[in-house]
C-alpha cells in the first residue's frame, strides 16, 4: 500500500491536513495571533523537512533478509 506513495505526496498531504486543522480551528473560533500562526507555520513546515531528511536514507534490511543471506545460499550448495 505504502510502496507506490511518492514522497512529494505524502508531504503534500501532511501540509494539506494541517493547513486544514488551522482552518477548522479558525473558523471554531481560535484567536488569529502571531504565535498561533508561528506555531501553524512549523507544524506544517518541520515534520515534512524531517521526512524528506530520513525517506533519502539508505532501505533498512529486514530480518526475512538477513535469514536468507545466513541460511539460504549455503542450503542451495547442499542440495
Amino acid at each position: 500500500m505504502l510502496n507506490d506513495l511518492s514522497l512529494a505526496r505524502l508531504i503534500g498531504a501532511w501540509c494539506l491536513t494541517v493547513m486544514t486543522m488551522g482552518a477548522c480551528s479558525i473558523v471554531a473560533g481560535a484567536a488569529i495571533t502571531i504565535s498561533n500562526g508561528e506555531l501553524l507555520l512549523v507544524a506544517c513546515l518541520v515534520p515534512p523537512a524531517v521526512m524528506l531528511l530520513v525517506w533519502r536514507s539508505a532501505r533498512s534490511i529486514i530480518v526475512a533478509e538477513v535469514a536468507y543471506s545466513a541460511h539460504g545460499p549455503a542450503k542451495k550448495a547442499r542440495s
